[in-house]
């Protein structure tokens, strides 16, 4: 349950990873299936492969994301969501039902909506 009367440490870690820029953007791209670097940076527009290879390593190391590296030649390399980063699936739908009802809306327009 949801407790606005004390911080809670666990949904800070958790925006502080997930609200960076680009992070759920990447998500988004590797829940159908894992994804080459070039598949995500082609992806999601507006993002340098420098920003992109950083913050792979950083969902990397918050077990979102686990790097897979393919004895091949050339080398190939893909990038999976990991159970944890899969679990996200729910949060991207409810965003995604979220945008579809309300961004689709002038912002004037969805400022003098109602409550439901």
């Amino acid at each position: 349950m949801m407790d606005c009367l004390e911080p809670c440490p666990r949904y800070d870690r958790a925006i502080s990873i997930l609200g960076k820029k680009w992070n759920c953007m990447i998500i988004r791209c590797m829940l159908a299936e894992p994804r080459r670097f070039s598949d995500i940076s082609n992806y999601v527009e507006g993002l340098s492969d420098r920003l992109l290879s950083q913050r792979l390593q950083e969902l990397e190391e918050s077990g979102i994301v686990a790097r897979r590296v393919y004895d091949s030649k050339p080398v190939l390399v893909e990038y999976a969501l990991t159970e944890k980063g899969a679990a996200f699936r729910q949060v991207v739908e409810a965003i995604q039902q979220w945008a579809d009802q309300w961004e689709a809306y002038p912002l004037e327009e969805a400022m003098t909506l109602k409550y439901q």
